[in-house]
């Protein structure tokens, strides 16, 4: 048998109130004007009760169906996983049910997780885009649908962005390691046009060539992704067994990390004795390696939560002024990029 659904009717009848006071507790209105013991003792009742808003009639009231389309451009790196918890949390607070999905740096797979999603009626879209999404893009931005962009942004395209210093802190992550000892500092990135990747390897390149014997991109090398286990091993070979070897890593993503860590050790290389060590993005998996690594941490928590305020101040204002948010990367040096006599 089917349990009645508790109504505010039912919360008010026990408590002896009215209905419409019941109604401005649960739904936030006219606190200030509300005796806090008796919105206290409402919302005690309720939880007491088992009352569940009905998010179908609020919907209907308000116009919006209380969903954000979430759309990730790799739910199987461990970044984008740890942020799509932290926006689902974050959305919650304020009612909102996130649906997600993951583009796996597909162009198609990201249009028509787009289109599902419209058609599924979402308030806005918190995005961290693909390569080619900027037609798309710019469609949902003549459309007056709101959107922030996570992670990666398009020049050319104004819309509401929650990015990292990638550059910057890119840059002082090679200056540090120059600053340890270390003269020939190789890098391996992924092969990409989007502004994440592009950053990094160009704070590499401003920070290498501050030194005058360095020519060109000698210790540059860029890795295709779907086949990146193979070409990582042969980039660390290549590095490694030149006239005049690198000494020190820096890895531009937590991917190729842990996939060149694992080479590095059945290389039998020791860090930092025979060759220094610095990751972008944190993992759990670096605590397993025999020496602590040092990284580049983003601050993936507060990405989340003010890709979230922005999207919802949108929703709730569509004339509020476009935000672009840079925010701050925290660069942590362990004894991995610590130079060794």
């Amino acid at each position: 048998m089917i349990k009645k659904r508790v109504s505010m009717k039912d919360i008010a009848q026990r408590l002896g109130i009215s209905t419409a006071l019941v109604s401005y507790v649960l739904n936030g209105k006219l606190s200030d004007r509300i005796n806090k013991a008796t919105a206290s003792l409402v919302k005690d009742t309720a939880k007491e009760m088992g009352y569940q808003p009905n998010l179908l009639a609020k919907s209907l009231r308000n116009s919006k169906s209380y969903t954000i389309g979430l759309i990730l451009a790799d739910i199987a790196n461990p970044f984008s996983a740890h942020l799509a918890r932290i926006i689902e949390d974050e959305a919650k607070k304020s009612e909102y049910t996130v649906i997600f999905g993951s583009a796996d740096e597909s162009h198609l797979k990201f249009n028509d997780l787009v289109q599902t999603f419209l058609s599924r009626q979402v308030d806005g879209f918190i995005i961290a885009a693909v390569e080619g999404a900027e037609e798309l893009l710019r469609s949902l931005k003549e459309q007056n649908i709101p959107c922030v962009l996570i992670d990666r942004y398009f020049s050319g395209i104004e819309m509401n962005a929650v990015t990292t210093n990638n550059y910057q802190v890119s840059y002082d992550g090679i200056m540090k390691l120059r600053q340890n000892g270390f003269n020939r500092i190789g890098m391996l990135h992924l092969k990409s046009s989007l502004t994440p990747m592009t950053e990094r390897v160009r704070g590499y390149q401003d920070a290498v060539s501050k030194d005058n014997t360095y020519t060109g991109d000698r210790y540059l090398i860029g890795i295709d992704e779907p086949d990146l286990k193979l070409q990582v091993v042969s980039a660390i070979d290549q590095l490694v067994s030149r006239d005049e070897p690198v000494d020190a890593l820096f890895f531009a993503s937590n991917l190729l990390a842990m996939e060149g860590l694992i080479h590095i050790r059945n290389l039998n290389l020791r860090v930092p004795e025979d060759i220094g060590i610095l990751c972008f993005d944190q993992s759990a998996a670096y605590n397993l390696f025999y020496c602590p690594l040092s990284y580049i941490e983003q601050p993936i928590n507060e990405i989340g939560e003010q890709a979230v305020t922005i999207l919802l101040n949108s929703i709730d204002n569509s004339e509020l002024p476009v935000q672009d948010l840079v925010l701050e990367s925290r660069l942590v040096m362990e004894r991995s990029a610590l130079k060794t006599s």
